[in-house]
């Protein structure tokens, strides 16, 4: 398997949004109901892209899945902090993409500057089609902690499910903080 880890193209986005369309309609890892317009998908991955890394996993010119952080929230003291995300295709899953994709994710993070990355994770706690928690058992895997719960927060496929945050510190906090820096000012360097 020769994994080639790359940073999006707008012309990835249709199969993207492939992939993503799966989550969508068939689990509950995604609290999204509908599966987002190809313009809309778009536009979220340009917003995206524009300040943080926003990763395909290809092999062979075949997108096998993707990886990116956003704001983690949008005032100014939470420049540090972002917010992770990962869908791969139906068929890749459980061979060490997702891992690949992180590691990449993350090395571009903290050349930004950013010290804390957090994922909010749907769980349940019962036998469910919808839902098997493996996204919380990868990122313990890769040394994210648990920080919160909310307890019956998402609704979907007429089931409630629990959504945590787990937290990953990527830095050292100093005083001064040294600014965040973007992307693509990094990936000049």
């Amino acid at each position: 398997m020769m994994i080639r880890i790359r940073t999006v193209d707008l012309e990835d986005t249709r199969d993207l949004l492939a992939i993503y369309a799966y989550y969508v309609k068939e689990t509950a890892i995604t609290f999204e109901y509908d599966v987002p317009s190809l313009a809309e998908f778009q536009e979220r991955v340009r917003q995206i892209s524009a300040f943080y890394p926003y990763l395909v996993a290809e092999e062979d010119g075949q997108i096998l899945g993707y990886a990116y952080a956003s704001a983690f929230h949008e005032r100014a003291a939470y420049a540090w902090s972002a917010e992770s995300a990962i869908y791969l295709a139906k068929d890749a899953r459980g061979k060490g993409l997702g891992s690949l994709l992180y590691d990449r994710l993350e090395d571009c993070l903290k050349k930004m500057g950013i010290l804390n990355l957090n994922a909010c994770i749907a769980t349940t706690g019962q036998e469910d089609t919808h839902l098997n928690n493996g996204s919380q058992k990868f990122h313990e895997a890769r040394g994210f902690s648990l920080v919160g719960k909310f307890h019956q927060s998402g609704y979907k496929f007429d089931t409630w499910y629990d959504m945590i945050w787990m937290e990953k510190c990527l830095g050292n906090h100093q005083t001064p903080a040294i600014a965040v820096k973007s992307i693509h000012e990094v990936a000049e360097q």
